[in-house]
């Protein structure tokens, strides 16, 4: 297909990006933190570090996992909220010559359990919060070596207060017992005086596995090569640099990183991306504590803030966030999930800078499509696609639509993945026979390029920016005694975009709402849980006995409008 969209493009942005200017990114990782030695690398809790220490810590962690006898391409996952040792670990697993496995840390025992034995992770590096849960499965696991942060390890004295108010004040750690596990502060000490062995990386060998979930309900890992990441990052440096170069000239770039490291936007979009341009990352730990969010945001002028619809929703409806000083914000980045115009509105009034809605997926790095860096208005559209990639709408049997018709988005690019992790056949599914990766959301191009979003093909809910799979939650339910059949959809939602909505057949007569609802709660995290439950005596099904999810969700939106 002729890249229509390239008539859009910014002056300056390219049409493709050189990949091979690069072999890994550790190649990438280490010319900045060379390069940018003395600057401040991330901000935690008013505790920074700089590239320099990041190196250095990086290194000596990397030192200590290769002593523990993992060989080149062992998964080693990490469990932790915004932290300052989740760069520094990344990092060091990278340096390894190993993958890093994103785990939220919120996960019930049931899905860390999948995940830690779909990737096969032989480490783990867990933040105290959350180490009863590794205790609870790790004995069905292939983990042999367990790491344990706290709030405080990176925080020098601070930390010590940190720790306390943390451990005994807000009782916020779960008692667990994991015999020969390590503190993180240990490791990185017994790490500095050990021998690290340079591996060699190839831009093929494995960089992330980045759990999504399936159709299936199970959660399954996209395979991420280093080429695949480093082209993302790439694309996404090529795309800001019109919205960069624009007065007032920012150097070093404040990004405000509060969406959770582990997931794929927040990863390359500020983690790897803000290392790249010598960049300070602002960690917010808990993004859901919006009052002391805005604290933070009031200590910096910051420049670039990617984030979801909801964020943004919360931020603008808390006290004091008007009084932020935003003459310095260049980018806000909106992905995730659909990007509301009322907030959008709400954003550009407030902060000067409008909102650039993107589009992308776990298996596609994310980024594939973007409004350019530096519009001055909300399009309503995902934008056009990034250097490199391709998106072609496409009929089930997989010919072109024409413009202006709908059809799947479909994509090809260097950031698309290179397969879901140990399943081909999932994996083919997906892909077309020319080589396009099938998103599974029906989109509409328009003659000039821009594409927009007009339904999921898919099932999947969106719930402020994470995928809940409806088999998933209904696999739960189902299996709760008082309940015969169930069926879950994502209905509208002001605040988080969808919910999560199941409609139950009893089975025992004096099952309620609550009694599910608190029953999902201990097997599925909690934006995953329903938020709506409607009894029914019966459920639309198929001849063959399947259940009609579409029925359900036409329903809703036919007593909506």
């Amino acid at each position: 297909m002729e890249r229509i969209w390239l008539k859009q493009y910014p002056a300056g942005v390219p049409a493709d990006i050189d990949v091979a200017q690069y072999t890994s990114l550790v190649e990438l990782l280490e010319e900045s933190f060379a390069k940018f030695s003395d600057r401040k690398a991330f901000i935690c809790m008013d505790k920074s570090i700089t590239y320099r220490d990041l190196d250095e810590m990086s290194v000596a962690l990397a030192a200590y996992l290769q002593s523990k006898g993992l060989q080149k391409g062992a998964r080693v996952a990490l469990m932790m909220p915004n932290v300052l040792q989740y760069p520094v670990s990344t990092s060091a697993v990278l340096r390894a010559g190993y993958a890093v496995v994103n785990v939220n840390p919120l996960y019930t025992p049931r899905e860390l359990e999948h995940q830690l034995k779909d990737s096969g992770a032989e480490a783990i590096i867990v933040l105290e919060n959350f180490a009863t849960t590794v205790q609870q499965v790790i004995a069905r696991t292939a983990i042999k070596h367990v790491i344990i942060g706290s709030m405080g390890d990176l925080l020098g004295l601070k930390g010590v207060i940190v720790n306390l108010v943390v451990r005994r004040v807000k009782k916020m750690v779960p008692a667990y017992s994991i015999p020969g596990a390590v503190s993180f502060n240990e490791a990185l000490a017994a790490g500095r005086s050990m021998q690290f062995n340079k591996p060699k990386i190839a831009p093929d060998d494995v960089a992330f596995l980045q759990y999504t979930g399936g159709t299936t309900g199970l959660s399954k890992g996209a395979t991420l090569l280093h080429r695949n990441i480093l082209a993302n990052v790439l694309q996404n440096d090529a795309w800001v640099q019109p919205a960069l170069k624009r007065p007032p000239h920012v150097d070093p770039m404040i990004i405000v990183c509060a969406l959770p490291l582990y997931h794929i936007f927040a990863l390359t979009a500020c983690f790897l991306l803000g290392v790249r341009a010598g960049s300070t990352n602002l960690l917010i730990p808990n993004p859901r504590d919006m009052a002391g969010f805005v604290k933070e945001l009031m200590k910096y002028q910051v420049n670039f803030f990617p984030a979801v619809n909801t964020l943004y929703n919360g931020l603008l409806n808390t006290p004091g966030f008007d009084k932020v000083d935003f003459s310095k914000l260049k980018i806000s980045n909106g992905g995730g999930m659909a990007t509301q115009k009322s907030v959008a509105e709400a954003w550009l009034k407030t902060t000067g800078c409008a909102l650039s809605e993107g589009y992308g997926l776990s298996e596609t790095s994310p980024t594939l499509t973007c409004n350019p860096a530096d519009t001055d208005k909300f399009s309503g559209s995902i934008g056009i696609p990034v250097p490199s990639t391709y998106i072609s709408i496409r009929d089930d049997n997989g010919n072109e639509v024409p413009l202006g018709q709908p059809g799947e988005i479909c994509a090809k690019g260097p950031q698309v993945m290179a397969g879901y992790w140990n399943r081909p056949e999932e994996t083919a599914n997906v892909m077309t026979a020319d080589g396009y990766f099938r998103t599974g959301d029906i989109g509409v191009m328009t003659p000039d390029g821009y594409t927009k979003i007009v339904d999921r093909k898919k099932d999947m809910i969106l719930v402020s920016g994470f995928n809940v799979y409806p088999n998933e939650v209904e696999e739960v339910i189902a299996s709760h005694p008082g309940v015969l059949e169930c069926a879950v959809i994502g209905v509208e939602d002001a605040r988080s975009g969808e919910a999560v909505k199941a409609f139950v057949v009893k089975k025992d007569p004096l099952v309620t709402a609550e009694d599910i609802i608190k029953f999902c709660g201990t097997q599925l995290t909690n934006y995953k849980v329903p938020k709506l439950i409607e009894f029914r005596t019966s459920l639309p099904k198929t001849n063959v006995g399947k259940i009609l999810r579409r029925e359900l969700r036409d329903e809703k939106k036919a007593a909506a409008a």
